[in-house]
């Protein structure tokens, strides 16, 4: 069974997020900013949930993930499929098409699909494939070198999610991708391994080579919680190596959390701390997303 994965019948229910999201207290958030990554989510019957998971959420619809983008003052959004809906992305492509000038999103595809379920998701405003080694529901990385020939052929990028302390072995093929790749989450693993293991040093060399970050998932790594100080050390050497290429993210609805909820708000304030240079932050959050994610152009 894979890591964090658990039967459906031993998934314990997480709670939503905020529901008075604000934005960030320390800084102004620039017009044009973007919201990498999030996660739209519907119910059984209507949209099934995996069998093997680690948790269960409740809805978040698309109306919700707006709302908060306009309390937070963020203009874009991505939406990354959830890992609880599998490969089925029908709610991720019905926010899409109501929302086509505002988000891009991410989808979770099998290999083999007829063309015009590429095309049809394409054209729905999906610029990127998930590939999931975390949570259950995802698609692994056996097959990756056809993944990336995939988005090659349909002008997308990839997406992981997976703990850095796996991608040793997976560098080189990483590496060799025809397409951009992000990695999420600063590479999804406690602080208490240290920026000098070898897992996060991997991921230094991939961004330092081209690849992409997400400084996000402050609250998955952190052991010692809000307001995540620990992980400042991670974002910052992350940012120094790329900065053209890191992007943020706010995590919502921050499934699969059980510690006190925070706002949306204090992973922004998180961000000031991250990287305090308005002119570098404001590449982080407006003129590297517009870059990779195509924001101003058709979708």
């Amino acid at each position: 069974m894979p890591e964090h994965t658990l039967p459906f019948q031993d998934a314990p229910a997480c709670p939503g997020p905020d529901p008075e999201p604000r934005g960030p207290t320390r800084f102004p958030v620039p017009a044009g900013a973007v919201d990498t990554h999030a996660h739209v989510i519907g119910l059984p019957p209507a949209y099934p949930f995996v069998g093997q998971r680690s948790y269960t959420p409740p809805a978040a619809p698309g109306s919700a993930y707006i709302r908060m983008l306009d309390q937070t003052g963020m203009t874009y959004g991505v939406l990354v499929q959830v890992s609880v809906h599998g490969s089925d992305n029908r709610l991720l492509l019905s926010t899409l098409r109501q929302h086509r000038e505002r988000l891009r999103g991410i989808a979770v595809m099998p290999l083999g699909l007829p063309a015009a379920d590429y095309e049809q998701a394409r054209d729905a405003g999906v610029v990127g494939l998930r590939l999931n080694v975390l949570y259950g529901g995802g698609i692994g990385f056996d097959a990756l070198a056809e993944y990336g020939a995939l988005a090659r052929d349909m002008g997308w990028h990839l997406q992981f999610l997976i703990d850095a302390r796996q991608l040793p072995p997976l560098a080189a093929t990483i590496a060799a991708l025809p397409v951009p790749y992000v990695v999420d989450h600063m590479g999804h693993f406690p602080t208490s391994v240290g920026t000098g293991d070898a897992g996060f040093q991997t991921l230094l060399g991939l961004v330092r080579d081209g690849g992409w970050a997400k400084l996000s998932g402050a609250y998955r790594n952190s052991v010692d919680g809000l307001p995540y100080a620990d992980t400042t050390p991670y974002a910052r050497l992350l940012a120094e190596a790329a900065p053209d290429r890191c992007l943020w993210g706010s995590d919502w609805p921050h499934v699969s959390h059980w510690k006190p909820m925070m706002n949306v708000g204090d992973l922004l304030d998180t961000l000031y701390d991250w990287v305090p240079e308005d002119d570098a932050r404001h590449r982080i959050l407006v003129d590297n997303p517009h870059r990779l994610f195509g924001f101003g152009a058709a979708p």
